[in-house]
């Protein structure tokens, strides 16, 4: 059945469920593009998100059983691939190294439209510069949709650091826009 071209995602995850090799498969080659992306943009470098996109697979294909077919398979997945980004980089320990949003630098005005004429991609190439904590907050909060509090807690810091290195991370790409414009 997984063999199937065309099968629907319902089908495709049962038989994912049957740990059909195929279907196993099948289901990499139509995800993998999406989750590589957000796996790129939370880690360093190419092979470390081709690191995360490996475990993200495991975890799928170890927890598939628990898909409660409620919501979408699609945004199950992007948690898991988040989740698994997120370990690897409190493994790490770089997000302990923010400043108390009190201390933070205030952000200066800029010019806005600079942002209308970039690329997506030119964008998501600043934000992949970004050091590792700014990225993540920034991922979580501008990108995903997660508040500072939920972020606080996926992450074991504390509130004010989530913000204080999301105001970091924006200046940080005010920074690196103006030298585009």
């Amino acid at each position: 059945m997984a063999q199937k071209m065309n099968i629907n995602e319902q089908e495709l995850i049962e038989a994912v469920k049957r740990n059909d090799r195929a279907a196993q498969r099948q289901l990499y080659d139509r995800f993998s593009p999406k989750m590589y992306s957000i796996c790129l943009r939370y880690m360093e470098n190419r092979d470390d998100a081709a690191d995360m996109l490996q475990e993200g697979f495991i975890k799928v294909f170890t927890s598939i059983e628990r898909f409660s077919n409620l919501g979408s398979f699609e945004g199950w997945m992007r948690r898991i691939f988040v989740n698994v980004c997120l370990e690897n980089i409190r493994q790490t320990d770089i997000l302990r190294q923010g400043v108390p949003i009190e201390e933070s630098e205030v952000i200066e005005d800029y010019d806005h439209s600079v942002l209308d004429r970039m690329s997506a991609d030119e964008l998501m190439g600043l934000i992949s510069e970004m050091p590792p904590g700014f990225r993540t907050i920034f991922n979580l909060f501008a990108i995903e949709g997660y508040s500072h509090k939920e972020i606080a807690e996926m992450l074991d810091i504390a509130e004010a650091s989530s913000r204080s290195q999301f105001t970091r991370a924006k200046r940080y790409l005010q920074e690196r826009v103006k030298r585009i414009n």
